[in-house]
């Protein structure tokens, strides 16, 4: 079943159950994956890993509007925003804690033989591409920061 598909199904049992909570961030998935589908250039439908970097993206912008909103003392916006991120990750591939991410970047520091922080962007493309959807960009800079400092 296609992501999409899983998602309206979903929306349906939302919307029956009067869980609005979880219908708000079911329509922003489906809004956002209607969005993608219909740019300028594709041609054919969104692949699978083209669905991930989108739910990656929503997760992306819940948090950064998140982190906002708890600045400036929003409670309300705050809460909303985090209910809709929590009900997106649902979707996503489960994500690496940072142990796991340490080792894997281990590994491609060997394979590269990088040494030093000069040799950052060569380490950041490969642990990009091993760990889709499996991990932020911003842990995975983090991890390859410490490691070649």
């Amino acid at each position: 079943m296609s992501l999409e598909a899983k998602i309206n199904q979903d929306i349906k049992a939302a919307m029956i159950a009067k869980d609005n909570v979880r219908l708000r961030g079911l329509r922003a998935i489906k809004a956002a994956i209607l969005l993608a589908n219909t740019e300028k250039g594709h041609a054919e439908q969104l692949t699978e890993e083209g669905e991930i970097k989108v739910l990656q993206k929503l997760v992306k912008q819940r948090k950064e509007s998140a982190e906002i909103y708890q600045q400036q003392d929003r409670k309300d916006l705050y809460t909303i925003e985090i209910e809709e991120m929590e009900v997106i990750e649902e979707f996503l591939p489960k994500q690496l804690d940072r142990e796991a991410i340490e080792d894997v970047v281990k590994g491609i520091i060997a394979e590269t033989g990088a040494s030093s922080i000069k040799d950052m962007g060569k380490v950041m493309g490969a642990a990009n591409q091993k760990l889709a959807g499996q991990a932020d960009g911003r842990t995975i800079s983090e991890v390859v920061k410490s490691l070649l400092s």
